[in-house]
């Protein structure tokens, strides 16, 4: 079963089998309101925690999105250069941003789960 972790910085990442699905929040795209361009990373590219990982831009602003965990991008969301608003629509599902192979899984053991991540937002 696929477990869900939340970063203070409003990423969420899915880990299931050593693969991470990661995206932003439903809270963070209401914040930045409708996106209009997603910078993606290459596959294969290899990040350390803390890393920009990609840029998304709305109308209102530009936005880093950090790698929650180190790790090597396995996939990207093909869909988004061609339809940003997907992450407006569904953050935590058709609008995820990449995949990546954990390097580490215990960097996961500091990030919240979503009881602890509603807490932070109210």
């Amino acid at each position: 079963m696929a477990e869900t972790y939340y970063t203070e910085d409003h990423e969420w990442i899915r880990v299931d089998k050593g693969e991470a699905t990661v995206g932003i929040t439903d809270y963070a795209q209401e914040q930045l309101g409708d996106l209009v361009f997603v910078e993606l990373p290459e596959t294969g590219k290899t990040l350390t925690k803390g890393d920009v990982a990609v840029v998304v831009e709305s109308v209102k602003a530009a936005s880093d999105v950090y790698a929650p965990a180190d790790g090597e991008v396995s996939a990207v969301n093909e869909a988004l250069p061609g339809d940003p608003s997907l992450v407006n629509s569904a953050a935590t599902g058709d609008g995820w941003l990449w995949r990546m192979k954990l390097a580490d899984a215990g960097q996961l053991d500091g990030l919240m789960d979503e009881a602890a991540y509603k807490k932070m937002i109210e």
